[in-house]
């Protein structure tokens, strides 16, 4: 499903990832382990084709993406949440959900969009809110939601759990849980594995930039 090969990423001229080579396959749940700063952002930023890898491939259903850019990977049925959500503020919920299915001009927009409130019923109940009146832990679902939009294939989830309230942590995990179950492939970021080590099928870790599977995820 996801293969990264040798990649070497560099930001400014400083190198964030270093020959890093690890593999999603498909229906997994996979984390990816690492302090602030040790490269978990680039990792899925370069396989979102946001940033693009200084040396190795970054291989998406056996097809090397590496010069592809973030819109033709939204197109494969990808989708990513980033760690800070990046909702647009004046624009409500539903539209912010929206965005990406207009952008690729997905044909079953509406169908997602049901699929989506049924998973999350209550973002639904918020849905004609605008994004700036709403809490940290909602943004945090409406970023989920956004990025179930286009991620039919392979979701990309940068510290989904980072500054959550427990509460929202527990719901949070419900539906990673529900998502895993239907087989969706999910590659998902951490700082520890306090919150994944229940969901993950395995997990890398990863430490200046360099990326080693972890043996065991008790």
């Amino acid at each position: 499903m996801l293969e990264l090969k040798n990649v070497t990423t560099e930001i400014a001229g400083t190198t964030i990832l270093r020959d890093v080579n690890f593999s999603v396959s498909k229906g997994s749940m996979v984390g990816l382990i690492g302090r602030n700063g040790a490269g978990k952002t680039t990792s899925l930023r370069s396989i979102m084709g946001l940033i693009k890898p200084k040396a190795g491939q970054v291989l998406i259903n056996g097809e090397d993406m590496t010069n592809q850019g973030s819109y033709e990977r939204a197109g494969m049925s990808i989708g990513y949440m980033p760690e800070d959500r990046r909702l647009v503020p004046d624009l409500t919920v539903e539209e912010n959900i929206m965005a990406p299915a207009w952008a690729c001009q997905l044909v079953n927009a509406e169908a997602r969009l049901a699929w989506i409130y049924e998973m999350m019923p209550e973002v639904e109940s918020f849905s004609d809110r605008r994004a700036l009146q709403l809490s940290g832990g909602q943004q945090k679902l409406v970023a989920l939601a956004r990025a179930m939009m286009t991620g039919t294939n392979l979701l990309l989830l940068d510290e989904p759990f980072e500054g959550v309230a427990p509460a929202l942590s527990r719901r949070l995990a419900s539906v990673l849980s529900t998502l895993k179950d239907e087989g969706l492939t999910v590659l998902m970021s951490e700082s520890d594995q306090s919150h994944s080590a229940d969901l993950v099928d395995k997990a890398f870790q990863i430490e200046r930039g360099s990326v080693e599977p972890i043996a065991s995820l008790t």
